[in-house]
């Protein structure tokens, strides 16, 4: 191995052995990283796109990797957001909110101009947590998730 590559090397491991700072869920969600993101899956890009800074970024807004990590994560609220103009488009959330969104009294649903359909978890203050695009999801993807994550508390 020559001398160029173990600097690569050593450069790529460094970038993804150290998980970097968190950054807050607004500015993931401003530099496009929206969801429940694994850090496996930055690894994974990291293979696949050269872009350090990139990578960097996709670390900063990831959460680690572990067999039941997903599944420890509870929310006591969630808020559907979508645009109702667009909404045309997306017929398995239409579904949803004319047919399901009754079952679960602790989902709200807001309309925002231009935004993509998405999920805008709460924790037990009522606060924003984590945001996640639903616009490909099917309807029993969301009462599925809905029943499994979230967890309504007396506060809200």
């Amino acid at each position: 191995m020559g001398l160029i590559q173990a600097a690569l090397l050593c450069f790529i491991v460094g970038v993804l052995g150290a998980k970097a700072e968190q950054l807050s869920t607004k500015e993931c969600e401003n530099l496009g990283f929206t969801g429940l993101a694994l850090c496996s899956d930055c690894r994974t890009l990291a293979e696949y796109v050269k872009d350090q800074e990139l990578v960097s970024e996709c670390m900063s807004c990831c959460t680690e990797d572990s067999d039941d990590a997903m599944s420890k994560v509870v929310y006591s609220g969630a808020v559907l957001e979508a645009c109702m103009r667009k909404l045309v488009f997306y017929p398995e959330v239409v579904g949803f909110i004319e047919e399901d969104k009754d079952k679960f009294p602790f989902v709200k649903v807001q309309y925002a101009f231009n935004s993509p359909p998405k999920l805008i978890m709460l924790d037990d203050h009522g606060e924003h947590k984590e945001t996640i695009r639903i616009d490909n999801w099917k309807r029993e993807h969301i009462l599925q998730f809905l029943k499994e994550k979230v967890k309504p508390s007396s506060d809200i």
